[in-house]
């Protein structure tokens, strides 16, 4: 039996509504969807990117394997690539208010990257910095017109690559009927997933935030209670 085959790319950035897309294209049986989580947990994925990012070869229909859709970063950069190894894809392109989407993004993933760079694995970190910020970006993403010009230009360069038909420009706030069309899968009974992760980033960073201070703490802690038993000997 024939392992499944990538049916849609996803050319949108990360923060466009990609997760809420990869629930909604699970439910229409476009899944198992890659995406950015899926790279993060994965051991030997990140190095599988950043040859990518290198241009070295690499077998993208053996690393699909098992996977109907890719989505999201690091995906979405090589939206091109993806559309001549799997010919028969369809391309959706995500999208949402470039000022929205930056807030979004320098909020998440940018901001965990640049205050906890410890979090994240070396692979990931170097995978994200290659093709994310120091690659898509040019390190410039602090300069908030400058991401959001490079992300204008990017919508822009996919409607101009991707042949028109093969092509849907989608905000997920339009929900299921365009992306069934699209995709000629039946509309779902349930709503529409309206999936944000972006409490659970914010989650994190204050987590990450309170172990900044739980070492030191526990370490005076420490200290003053063992000149406290000194003290009084």
């Amino acid at each position: 039996m024939n392992a499944p085959s990538l049916q849609v790319i996803g050319a949108g950035f990360g923060r466009t509504g990609t997760t809420s897309l990869k629930k909604a294209l699970e439910i229409l049986g476009l899944g198992p969807c890659y995406h950015m989580q899926t790279a993060m947990t994965r051991l030997r994925h990140p190095y599988f990117w950043l040859r990518a990012h290198a241009r070295e070869p690499v077998d993208w229909r053996q690393f699909f394997r098992g996977h109907r859709a890719a989505i999201d970063w690091p995906a979405c950069e090589f939206y091109r690539e993806l559309m001549a190894a799997y010919p028969a894809a369809k391309v959706v392109l995500t999208v949402r208010d470039a000022d929205r989407w930056y807030d979004s993004v320098a909020g998440t993933l940018h901001a965990i990257g640049s205050c906890f760079p410890w979090w994240f694995p070396p692979a990931i970190a170097r995978m994200q910095d290659a093709i994310i910020w120091d690659g898509r970006f040019k390190g410039r993403f602090d300069e908030r017109d400058t991401a959001i010009a490079a992300f204008h230009a990017h919508v822009e360069e996919v409607q101009r690559c991707v042949p028109a038909e093969r092509l849907l420009v989608f905000d997920v706030a339009q929900g299921w009927e365009p992306l069934c069309a699209f995709l000629d899968r039946p509309m779902p009974s349930q709503p529409f997933p309206r999936l944000n992760d972006r409490a659970r980033f914010e989650r994190i960073m204050l987590a990450l935030r309170a172990s900044q201070w739980a070492v030191p703490a526990a370490v005076l802690a420490l200290i003053i209670g063992w000149s406290l038993v000194i003290r009084f000997r």
